[in-house]
C-alpha cells in the first residue's frame, strides 16, 4: 500500500512556501505601519525641537508628553523589526560551513557589550567539528536573540557559556548563563508568540530561534532554575555522519 504522507523533502517544501507567503505579506504590513509611524515620529520630533528649553511648567509638561510618545513609537518600531524577523525567520540560504566559526566571530563582536554589561564570555568550542548546512545571516539571529536573552537576566553582571560539540549525526550549540532562571509556570509558554515575560518584550525572541532552528531541521531545549541560570541547546544535522561524542561539562 502507498503512503498517503508526503515526503520528508515535500513537507519541507510546502513549509518554505508558507514561510515565503508569511514573509511577503509581514513585509507588506510592516511597510504600511512604517510610512506613518515614520512621519508621527518626524512630527513630534519637530514639536519638541520647538518647545525645548522651556521653563513654562505647561510646556515643560508637554515636553515630557512628548517624550512619552516618542519612546512608545520607538517600542512599536522595535515590535515590528521582531515581527519581520520572525516572519522571515523560515528564508533560508544555506550554505555548507563550520559552525563554530560563526559563535567565534559572534563572540568577537559581543565581547565590548558584554564589558559593558559586567558580563564574563566564557567560549568552549570544540575543534574540528563537521560540518553542517545553515544560514549564517539567521544562525546570527540566533545567537544574538539568546545572548540578549541571558544579558537580561544578569542586569548586574554574570557569565555566559558557549559550549559546541558533535553528537548522534548532529553538531549542537549550548548557551548557558547564571542569571536569574524561568519560573516553571512560564517554561511550557516561552516559545509561543507574543509570550514575553518582559514587560516591554515582543515575546518574539524564542518563538523566531524555534522558527530558524525547525526551519534547519534541528531543535532546541530549555533547561533552567530560578536562581541558578539557563541553558538553551540548539542541536543541527550534520552535513555528513559523526560519530558521537560526549558533550562538554
Amino acid at each position: 500500500m502507498t503512503s498517503s504522507h508526503p515526503s520528508p523533502e515535500a513537507e519541507r517544501e510546502r513549509l518554505l512556501a508558507q514561510y515565503a507567503e508569511i514573509a511577503t505579506l509581514a513585509g507588506g504590513l510592516a511597510h504600511e505601519i512604517r510610512n506613518p509611524l515614520s512621519t508621527i515620529r518626524m512630527n513630534l520630533d519637530l514639536l519638541a525641537e520647538e518647545v525645548e528649553g522651556a521653563e513654562d511648567p505647561r510646556l515643560r509638561r508637554m515636553i515630557a508628553k512628548l517624550d512619552r510618545i516618542r519612546r512608545e513609537c520607538q517600542h512599536l518600531e522595535e515590535i515590528l523589526t521582531a515581527f519581520l524577523e520572525f516572519a522571515r525567520a523560515g528564508e533560508l540560504r544555506l550554505e555548507e560551513g563550520d559552525l563554530g566559526q560563526v559563535v567565534r566571530e559572534f563572540i568577537d563582536l559581543y565581547r565590548p557589550q558584554a564589558h559593558e554589561h559586567h558580563i564574563v564570555l566564557s567560549p568552549h568550542l570544540a575543534a574540528d567539528l563537521p560540518p553542517v548546512r545553515f544560514d549564517p545571516r539567521l544562525m546570527r539571529q540566533v545567537l544574538i536573540n539568546l545572548v540578549l536573552n541571558a544579558q537580561q537576566a544578569m542586569p548586574k553582571g554574570g557569565q555566559i557559556e558557549f559550549q559546541t560539540f558533535a553528537a548522534d549525526d548532529h553538531v549542537c550549540l549550548a548557551i548557558i548563563d547564571n542569571g536569574c532562571g524561568i519560573p516553571d509556570s512560564a517554561k511550557p509558554h516561552l516559545f509561543e508568540v507574543f509570550f514575553s515575560t518582559k514587560p516591554s518584550g515582543s515575546g518574539l525572541g524564542l518563538p523566531t530561534v524555534r522558527k530558524i532552528v525547525h526551519a534547519h531541521g534541528g531543535t532546541i531545549r530549555c533547561d533552567s532554575e530560578v536562581g541558578k541560570g539557563t541553558r538553551f541547546t540548539i542541536c543541527l544535522p550534520a552535513a555528513r555522519p559523526v560519530s558521537p561524542r560526549p558533550a562538554i561539562v
